[in-house]
Formats: C-alpha cells, structure tokens, sequence
C-alpha cells in the first residue's frame, strides 16, 4: 500500500502544483482587467466572469507595446516616458536598475544566462553550477586586475536568489549542457539530471566570450 500511495503522489504532485501556479497566474492577470471601466469589464459586457480573460489582453498590450516601440513615434514616445521617470528620485532608481536587469537577460545579443559554468564554491574542492554573466566592469575590474569572470550562483531550490561572484576564468569550467537542462539539476537538488554524454572536452572560461 505504502509503495501505491507513494507512486500516486509522484503522479499528482507535479499536476496539481502546475494547475496551481498556472491558475495564480491567470488570476493576477485578469487583475488588469480591474483597471478598465466598469462598463468595459467582460463581466459586464458578457454578463459573466471569463476567466483567462486577462491573459490575453496583456499579451495583446505587450504584443502592441512593442509594435509601437518599434517605429520613430514610439521610440520618441518611449524616451519621453523614461525622461519622465528620470526626474522622480525614488522611482528612477527602481525602474533604471530593473531596466538594466531586464535588458542584459532578455537582449538576444546578451550573454547572460547562456552558459553554465562548473565552480569550485564555496571552497576548494566543493563543486556547484553557475552561469555566466559577464565579466566584471568598472572600478572592480581595475582591483581585480586580471582575466575575470562574473557568475551567478543560484541557490536550491529557489533559483531566483543565490550569489553573484567574480572568479578567475581559468577556474571555472564550461559545461556542455543548456541552461534549463542546468536549472533543472539545481532546481530538482540534483535529482534531475542531464542526460550523460559529452560532445566535445571540457572548456575553461576563458574561451566563452571568443566564440
């Protein structure tokens, strides 16, 4: 009985927590819908709630935000906009750093998050898997006067909050495997693991940034 039970919950924990995640989702969405008139909510229009309904007009608002954004108007729109917010202390710098953040990981010429590195941390001889990040900038890589690397060590299994290190590039290792296939193994504690098999020797840093 015990073995039964066990394997029905291997079954139905990844299902309900994904209905669960999708379902907060859905719901945080349709709050934009709270701040259209009331008149123009679909409850009122079609006498109902529709759920999901939220989704899809956020997607539509970015989709059409970025076709704006993408002509001379908008982009002139858009440099209005941050000269605005540039002018509020408090607000500038919250919208400035989150800016900078969202650009480096979602740029499609960035380099964050595109390799994961295999690091000695937080000692010698303790093994743990980062991503590449960079390379340090500014005054820090004045001090650090050498070839350096940034990297990003993401805890388990909350990968959104982890630490931000600067190590030397010969001693940190490319892994020949992709980021979500790294995600996963941290994510899962190490349960999950990538498929064996290598397809070309191990690479130091110091060759990432060449290719």
């Amino acid at each position: 009985m015990k073995k039964y039970f066990v394997t029905g919950l291997l079954i139905w924990i990844p299902v309900v927590i994904t209905f669960v995640v999708l379902a907060w989702i859905v719901n945080t969405l349709d709050q934009i819908l709270l701040l259209a008139p009331a008149a123009a909510r679909p409850d009122a229009l079609f006498g109902f709630h529709v759920p999901g309904i939220g989704v899809v007009v956020s997607l539509l608002l970015i989709l059409i935000t970025g076709l704006a954004a993408a002509n001379f108007v908008g982009q002139r729109l858009v440099r209005f906009w941050e000269g605005l917010l540039s002018r509020i202390p408090v607000v500038k710098s919250i919208y400035y750093s989150v800016k900078q953040v969202s650009d480096t990981l979602l740029s499609s010429n960035g380099q964050a998050f595109r390799k994961a590195l295999l690091i000695q941390y937080p000692r010698e001889g303790m093994w743990t898997i980062g991503f590449q990040t960079g390379a340090p900038g500014g005054d820090a890589a004045h001090h650090l006067g050498g070839d350096y690397v940034s990297v990003y060590v993401p805890t388990t299994p909350n990968p959104t909050s982890g630490f931000f290190l600067m190590l030397p590039r010969k001693d940190a290792i490319e892994l020949d495997m992709s980021v979500d296939e790294a995600l996963k193994y941290i994510i899962s504690m190490g349960v999950v693991a990538p498929p064996p098999g290598r397809t070309r020797p191990p690479q130091p840093a110091s060759a990432l940034l060449n290719q």
